[in-house]
């Protein structure tokens, strides 16, 4: 492959990429906790890049909702357990609702819908939904994990005379387990920006701390809407 075809590549992967609306929401989500973190809270201009990125993601987010509402009403894997698919479909509700009410604030913030008490109101209460999304999300992942981790464990045991490794199925499930693994990770994270927007802890989760969970959360969603073949090679 010559240089001109191997760039041809490289800019069709990064064009396949950013043709994504939600790509561009996450890095625009990195922009806007980014300048949180360098605002720490403070009027200026990051505060302002702040406050502007995040009101143009809420344009991106238009009936986003859509989505959680249709894995909600989708059928769960089968063998999954009662406890993990009551937790999931709180999520996928939770997560809908934040973004229903979220279409309200932007309405609010743009002056379309008029009453500014009523619109913090809703804000608030959105904000609420995706932390008790996030913290689902977190124990739908551990669970999950659990499972995997007993399954490996059994095919391991199988395995034993040969090299675990090579094998198709345990492969498949340690991709998968790693793949959760950073799920829980980042809605860990969430859970954390979370409370610092609601300023549940002032004093712990400042201004500061909430940018840089939300910053490290913006770079990990960015990196799990990469490619399956652009993951393996940089893995």
């Amino acid at each position: 492959m010559t240089t001109l075809d191997a760039t041809r590549a490289e800019l069709a992967f990064v064009v396949l990429y950013l043709n994504k609306a939600e790509t561009r929401d996450k890095i625009c989500r990195a922009i806007q906790y980014g300048s949180k973190f360098l605002s720490n809270g403070e009027p200026g201009t990051a505060q302002n890049v702040d406050k502007s990125t995040s009101l143009a993601r809420k344009v991106f987010r238009l009936f986003k909702f859509v989505n959680n509402l249709h894995a909600l009403i989708s059928p769960t894997p089968q063998g999954t357990p009662l406890p993990l698919v009551l937790l999931g479909k709180a999520k996928d509700a939770l997560l809908s609702t934040f973004l229903i009410l979220d279409q309200i604030v932007w309405l609010g913030r743009t002056g379309i819908y008029k009453n500014k008490e009523q619109a913090d109101l809703i804000g608030r209460i959105s904000l609420y939904c995706w932390l008790s999304s996030s913290v689902c999300t977190s124990l739908v992942e551990v669970g999950e994990l659990g499972r995997l981790s007993a399954s490996m464990k059994k095919l391991e045991k199988e395995l034993k005379n040969s090299d675990k490794y090579q094998d198709e199925l345990y492969r498949a499930k340690l991709k998968k387990s790693n793949e959760r693994s950073l799920a829980l990770i980042k809605s860990g994270m969430d859970t954390v920006v979370a409370v610092g927007l609601l300023q549940l802890a002032p004093k712990k989760v400042t201004p500061r701390v909430t940018g840089a969970f939300g910053f490290a959360s913006s770079l990990i969603s960015c990196y799990q809407l990469l490619p399956s073949p652009a993951k393996s090679k940089a893995s």
